[in-house]
């Protein structure tokens, strides 16, 4: 990069272009500067080892090769120490993790780093794998490259976590050999990412062991990957959290309570923004209810469960309403438009937005934590 900024430079200066106390007069660029910017520049190399490839490396090469400075990258694969010694960056192979040396290897037994070691203000504690160690140093730009954002905007950094723990993570796991849990599985997962790849390996008895096709067939399939899984992040998940973050700051003009929310559009992917946002903004109380339309154009009044993976809520939706529906329901509950409560209590619906704010404020009352409604 900065041999190809030398070039520039000095081919303006020879052309005039720089430099010149008369900025309209137009010299002719000699022959000696022609050649000297005609002169190609060594196409960059990224290292990684040869024979049965891995998802790991195979999605760090695809990460690297979306910077522009290894755009053109020549990808090597091979053992050879000599080689590896003279490429710009080496990923999976070489035991050396050194960042300034852009090395970024994780199989020596000196290495135990994860994002958390690394970058002590992440949580993550998962043993690093090529892929991650790529990911960590190259993350941020990678996605202000792809999304055509400032690499510093506070929504990329939300986005880079996801893509983490989402993503990367499990990659890096795999890799390492690390379970999801304890114990015996009680079934397989051989359609995951990480055992696709695996799949395009050589067959141990196919006559031709070259793993070169394969390895180009699995960067295509494991970039294509990534790239949709970010189109998701980037165009979905984020602007969800930008409407969950507008319901939970205007909760107050809601309910007094502050324990009820509402997205003015359905379908909308709230759970893991809701339990992120109320740590971030230091929610007190917790919030028990969310409203949004259904695609009918009625409103569901649903409950916030304990956590992402559990079925328990905060506070269920009144027992005796459970399992009732319409006109019966209206009647018991006193609020017009009822259309059902589940028979579990996690969510209820309701013609109207009134109506479903009504069935969250009679919970909240009948269990104390609103005080009723002041009468003249």
């Amino acid at each position: 990069f900065q041999r190809g900024f030398v070039c520039v430079q000095f081919c303006r200066f020879i052309s005039g272009h720089i430099g010149s106390p008369n900025r309209n007069v137009t010299y002719m660029q000699s022959p000696e500067a022609k050649r000297f910017c005609g002169l190609k520049m060594p196409t960059p190399r990224i290292g990684t080892h040869n024979g049965t490839f891995h998802c790991d490396e195979v999605l760090a090469c695809f990460l690297l090769k979306q910077l522009p400075e290894y755009e053109d990258a020549e990808i090597i694969r091979t053992r050879d120490p000599a080689q590896l010694a003279e490429c710009d960056v080496v990923v999976d192979v070489g035991a050396e993790f050194d960042p300034k040396r852009h090395r970024y290897d994780h199989h020596q037994r000196t290495f135990s780093e994860s994002f958390s070691s690394l970058r002590p203000e992440k949580s993550w504690v998962t043993k690093l794998s090529s892929a991650g160690l790529v990911y960590l140093h190259f993350g941020h730009r990678i996605l202000a490259q792809l999304t055509k954002q400032p690499e510093g905007a506070p929504h990329l950094e939300v986005l880079y976590d996801k893509l983490y723990e989402n993503f990367v993570e499990e990659i890096d796991a795999i890799d390492n050999g690390i379970s999801q849990y304890d114990g015996e599985p009680r079934y397989a997962m051989t359609t995951n990412l990480s055992a696709r790849v695996g799949y395009l390996n050589c067959r141990w008895n196919d006559e031709n062991q070259d793993t070169e096709e394969g390895f180009r067939k699995a960067m295509k399939m494991v970039g294509a990957e990534f790239l949709d899984r970010l189109d998701y992040y980037y165009h979905s998940w984020l602007p969800a959290r930008t409407l969950v973050e507008e319901a939970v700051k205007s909760r107050a003009q809601v309910d007094p309570s502050g324990e009820v929310v509402v997205l003015d559009q359905g379908g909308c992917p709230w759970k893991e923004h809701l339990f992120s946002l109320e740590k971030e903004l230091a929610v007190e109380p917790l919030i028990k209810f969310v409203l949004y339309p259904d695609q009918s154009g009625q409103w569901r009044v649903q409950c916030v469960p304990m956590g992402l993976h559990t079925f328990q809520n905060r506070l269920s939706l009144l027992e005796e309403w459970r399992g009732v529906r319409d006109e019966e329901l209206s009647a018991l509950s006193s609020i017009p438009g009822c259309v059902f409560v589940h028979a579990s209590g996690f969510i209820g619906g309701n013609r109207t937005k009134e109506g479903a704010l009504e069935m969250a404020r009679r919970t909240l009352r009948a269990t104390g934590r609103e005080p009723p409604a002041e009468t003249s």
